[in-house]
Protein backbone atom coordinates (compact mmCIF):
# COMPACT_ATOMS: atom_id res chain seq x y z
CA UNK A 1 0.00 0.00 0.00
CA UNK A 2 1.15 3.59 -1.03
CA UNK A 3 0.19 6.59 1.19
CA UNK A 4 0.55 9.34 -1.37
CA UNK A 5 0.99 12.12 1.63
CA UNK A 6 3.38 15.00 3.24
CA UNK A 7 1.10 14.88 6.55
CA UNK A 8 2.78 13.29 8.83
CA UNK A 9 -0.29 13.29 11.35
CA UNK A 10 -1.74 10.45 8.03
CA UNK A 11 1.38 8.62 8.58
CA UNK A 12 0.91 8.62 11.97
CA UNK A 13 -2.59 7.66 12.26
CA UNK A 14 -2.03 4.90 9.89
CA UNK A 15 0.87 3.40 11.43
CA UNK A 16 -1.18 3.28 14.56
CA UNK A 17 -4.07 1.63 13.12
CA UNK A 18 -1.29 -0.84 12.39
CA UNK A 19 -1.12 -0.82 8.45
CA UNK A 20 2.28 -1.70 6.40
CA UNK A 21 2.53 1.13 3.88
CA UNK A 22 5.17 3.17 2.17
CA UNK A 23 4.73 6.41 1.79
CA UNK A 24 5.48 8.67 -1.80
CA UNK A 25 5.22 12.25 -2.35
CA UNK A 26 4.95 14.52 -5.47
CA UNK A 27 4.46 18.10 -5.74
CA UNK A 28 0.73 18.58 -7.40
CA UNK A 29 -1.11 21.56 -7.50
CA UNK A 30 -4.47 21.82 -5.00
CA UNK A 31 -6.70 24.04 -7.50
CA UNK A 32 -9.89 22.99 -8.60
CA UNK A 33 -12.60 24.49 -10.60
CA UNK A 34 -14.13 27.54 -9.02
CA UNK A 35 -17.80 26.80 -9.62
CA UNK A 36 -17.80 23.69 -7.52
CA UNK A 37 -19.35 23.50 -4.12
CA UNK A 38 -17.34 23.91 -1.11
CA UNK A 39 -18.23 20.47 0.69
CA UNK A 40 -16.64 18.77 -2.96
CA UNK A 41 -13.13 20.59 -2.74
CA UNK A 42 -11.95 17.71 -0.24
CA UNK A 43 -12.73 14.73 -2.73
CA UNK A 44 -12.30 16.48 -5.78
CA UNK A 45 -8.65 17.05 -4.77
CA UNK A 46 -8.18 14.28 -3.19
CA UNK A 47 -9.21 12.37 -6.86
CA UNK A 48 -6.63 14.69 -8.41
CA UNK A 49 -4.12 13.66 -6.41
CA UNK A 50 -4.54 9.91 -6.93
CA UNK A 51 -5.11 9.97 -10.80
CA UNK A 52 -1.54 11.45 -10.80
CA UNK A 53 -0.22 8.71 -8.43
CA UNK A 54 -1.52 5.68 -10.21
CA UNK A 55 0.86 6.08 -13.22
CA UNK A 56 3.32 5.54 -11.18
CA UNK A 57 1.82 2.78 -8.82
CA UNK A 58 -0.28 0.91 -10.83
CA UNK A 59 0.07 -2.71 -8.96
CA UNK A 60 -0.15 -0.93 -5.45
CA UNK A 61 -3.39 -0.07 -3.37
CA UNK A 62 -2.65 3.87 -3.62
CA UNK A 63 -4.68 6.06 -0.90
CA UNK A 64 -4.46 9.99 -0.92
CA UNK A 65 -6.40 12.43 1.08
CA UNK A 66 -7.26 16.00 1.34
CA UNK A 67 -8.94 18.10 4.02
CA UNK A 68 -10.77 21.25 4.07
CA UNK A 69 -11.77 23.57 6.34
CA UNK A 70 -15.40 25.89 6.12
CA UNK A 71 -16.16 28.69 7.98
CA UNK A 72 -19.42 29.75 7.07
CA UNK A 73 -19.44 30.45 3.00
CA UNK A 74 -15.20 30.52 3.46
CA UNK A 75 -12.67 27.56 2.91
CA UNK A 76 -10.15 28.00 5.10
CA UNK A 77 -6.75 26.77 3.19
CA UNK A 78 -3.05 26.57 4.93
CA UNK A 79 -1.99 29.77 6.40
CA UNK A 80 1.15 30.92 4.47
CA UNK A 81 2.03 33.70 7.13
CA UNK A 82 1.31 34.65 11.08
CA UNK A 83 -0.87 37.42 10.08
CA UNK A 84 -3.26 34.73 7.57
CA UNK A 85 -3.35 32.35 10.90
CA UNK A 86 -4.01 34.98 13.44
CA UNK A 87 -7.06 35.64 11.08
CA UNK A 88 -8.50 32.26 10.04
CA UNK A 89 -8.43 31.62 14.31
CA UNK A 90 -10.06 34.64 15.19
CA UNK A 91 -12.66 34.25 12.10
CA UNK A 92 -13.05 30.17 14.08
CA UNK A 93 -13.06 31.65 17.01
CA UNK A 94 -16.82 31.55 19.14
CA UNK A 95 -17.81 29.97 15.80
CA UNK A 96 -18.70 25.99 14.44
CA UNK A 97 -16.88 25.33 11.28
CA UNK A 98 -16.93 21.98 9.29
CA UNK A 99 -13.63 20.11 8.32
CA UNK A 100 -13.94 17.73 5.18
CA UNK A 101 -11.79 15.22 4.42
CA UNK A 102 -11.65 13.73 0.98
CA UNK A 103 -10.12 9.95 0.51
CA UNK A 104 -9.32 8.40 -2.71
CA UNK A 105 -8.76 4.49 -2.84
CA UNK A 106 -7.33 3.05 -5.91
CA UNK A 107 -5.48 0.19 -7.75
CA UNK A 108 -5.37 -0.12 -11.07
CA UNK A 109 -8.68 0.29 -12.69
CA UNK A 110 -10.56 -0.01 -9.08
CA UNK A 111 -11.19 3.26 -7.44
CA UNK A 112 -13.52 4.43 -4.60
CA UNK A 113 -13.66 8.11 -2.96
CA UNK A 114 -15.80 9.30 -0.79
CA UNK A 115 -15.13 12.56 1.66
CA UNK A 116 -16.26 12.57 5.49
CA UNK A 117 -17.59 16.24 7.48
CA UNK A 118 -16.74 16.90 10.99
CA UNK A 119 -18.29 19.84 13.19
CA UNK A 120 -16.46 21.28 15.32
CA UNK A 121 -17.34 24.14 17.78
CA UNK A 122 -14.60 26.21 18.62
CA UNK A 123 -14.94 28.75 22.11
CA UNK A 124 -14.15 32.10 22.25
CA UNK A 125 -10.25 32.62 22.04
CA UNK A 126 -8.45 35.35 23.26
CA UNK A 127 -6.04 37.61 21.41
CA UNK A 128 -3.21 36.42 23.68
CA UNK A 129 -4.47 32.49 23.20
CA UNK A 130 -4.45 33.04 19.23
CA UNK A 131 -0.82 34.58 19.47
CA UNK A 132 0.83 32.09 21.70
CA UNK A 133 -0.99 28.83 19.65
CA UNK A 134 0.93 30.73 16.80
CA UNK A 135 3.83 31.20 18.17
CA UNK A 136 4.75 27.92 19.60
CA UNK A 137 3.18 25.43 17.17
CA UNK A 138 3.17 27.31 13.85
CA UNK A 139 0.45 25.55 12.49
CA UNK A 140 1.18 26.64 8.89
CA UNK A 141 0.96 23.11 7.57
CA UNK A 142 -2.84 22.71 8.38
CA UNK A 143 -5.96 23.06 7.08
CA UNK A 144 -7.69 26.00 9.34
CA UNK A 145 -4.03 27.23 10.61
CA UNK A 146 -4.97 24.63 13.91
CA UNK A 147 -4.38 21.21 14.89
CA UNK A 148 -6.82 19.27 17.11
CA UNK A 149 -4.82 17.54 18.84
CA UNK A 150 -2.44 20.33 19.70
CA UNK A 151 -2.87 23.13 22.99
CA UNK A 152 -5.59 24.90 20.81
CA UNK A 153 -7.90 21.96 20.30
CA UNK A 154 -7.26 20.74 24.16
CA UNK A 155 -8.52 24.70 25.18
CA UNK A 156 -10.61 25.85 22.57
CA UNK A 157 -12.63 22.68 20.98
CA UNK A 158 -16.07 22.61 23.00
CA UNK A 159 -17.45 19.92 21.04
CA UNK A 160 -17.02 18.28 17.56
CA UNK A 161 -19.93 16.23 15.79
CA UNK A 162 -18.73 13.17 13.84
CA UNK A 163 -15.19 12.12 13.58
CA UNK A 164 -12.57 12.94 15.63
CA UNK A 165 -9.53 11.59 13.49
CA UNK A 166 -10.89 13.21 10.52
CA UNK A 167 -10.01 16.55 11.96
CA UNK A 168 -6.55 15.24 12.65
CA UNK A 169 -5.97 14.36 8.96
CA UNK A 170 -7.70 11.27 8.06
CA UNK A 171 -10.95 9.61 8.73
CA UNK A 172 -10.25 6.00 9.89
CA UNK A 173 -13.24 4.55 10.50
CA UNK A 174 -14.76 4.89 7.13
CA UNK A 175 -11.09 4.42 5.26
CA UNK A 176 -10.52 0.90 7.39
CA UNK A 177 -13.85 -0.42 6.19
CA UNK A 178 -13.29 0.70 2.53
CA UNK A 179 -9.42 -0.78 2.60
CA UNK A 180 -10.80 -3.92 4.06
CA UNK A 181 -14.01 -4.76 2.35
CA UNK A 182 -12.96 -2.80 -1.30
CA UNK A 183 -9.27 -3.78 -1.62
CA UNK A 184 -8.73 -6.84 0.66
CA UNK A 185 -6.16 -4.47 2.67
CA UNK A 186 -6.03 -5.22 6.72
CA UNK A 187 -3.71 -4.29 9.73
CA UNK A 188 -0.83 -6.42 9.86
Amino acid sequence: MILASNSPRRKQLLQEAGYEFKTASLQIEEDYPLDIALEEVAKYLAEKKNDAYRTLFKDEVIVTADTTVICGQMLLEKASTTKAATEMLKSLSGNMHQVISGVCVSKGSKLRSFSVTTDVHFANLSTEEIDYYISKFSPFDKAGAYGIQEWIGMIGVQKIVGSYYNVVGIPLFELYRVLKEDFGVIPR
